[in-house]
């Protein structure tokens, strides 16, 4: 199976670095993308929008031939949602990493401080509690290390969706700094953030507790998550 990773804000391909191994060593084909914007520190981001990387998923998508499955990470499950409702017929499901689908008219999130066109990585006093567990001190400085601005377009921008044919393909969703449980009772109230979810016909709830980047403090468990949710489809 072909595995496109789509990473969150700030960060490019080389953050699913640790999360991949178990993915190749079962035989898949692994896509982790850096997506426009984010190849520097020094990259223009001018004009790069929330669909600008959907689109340049998109293209990856055509590039490959058969279905896909998609992994979505943060704000980069907004993203796959938006590859989702363009290529329903070409993904095989959909993995949102502590994250979900984001549903018409909404966008990422539009309190980021920016600074022009660009969304530096904040403070970490600017998380919540639950963002940044077990987000040691050296792994902050690793982060903060590698981080890349994110174009502020990709934040801010809303959703727009088209194919109803999107809540066919089957999704699962990875739970961190959440617990499943939560995400039940907040879909079965209706709560807006679960909305675009509980309209999916067939989701599945995955709990990796930790904190909102598994990928750098759990990755060998993330792995597996992912793993198992390709082969469930597989």
């Amino acid at each position: 199976m072909d595995i496109i990773l789509v990473p969150g804000f700030w960060l490019d391909a080389s953050s699913w670095e640790e999360v991949t191994p178990a993915l190749v060593e079962a035989g898949h084909t692994v896509h982790p993308l850096t997506l426009p914007g984010l190849e520097a520190r020094e990259s223009p981001r001018a004009g790069i929008g929330l669909r600008t990387h959907i689109d340049a998923v998109i293209e990856k998508v055509d590039s490959l031939e058969g279905k896909v499955v998609l992994v979505g990470h943060s704000g980069g499950g907004a993203i796959i949602h938006g590859v989702v409702d363009s290529r329903p017929d070409r993904i095989a499901r959909a993995v949102y990493v502590d994250s979900g689908p984001l549903g018409e008219g909404g966008v990422i999130n539009d309190e980021l401080p920016d600074d022009g066109d660009d969304i530096p990585l904040p403070p970490w006093e600017g998380f919540e509690e639950a963002d940044l567990v077990d987000l040691t001190e050296e792994l902050r400085e690793k982060f903060r290390a590698r981080a890349i601005p994110e174009p502020r377009g990709v934040a801010y921008d809303q959703q727009h969706l088209h194919d109803v044919r999107r809540y066919d393909v089957p999704a699962t969703v990875i739970a961190c700094e959440f617990p499943s449980s939560m995400l039940n009772e907040m879909m079965d109230a209706g709560h807006p953030f679960t909305e675009e979810l509980s309209r999916i016909k067939d989701v599945e709830l995955v709990d990796l507790p930790t904190g909102h980047w598994p990928q750098f403090t759990k990755p060998a468990e993330l792995g597996e998550a992912v793993l198992k949710a390709v082969d469930r489809t597989a």
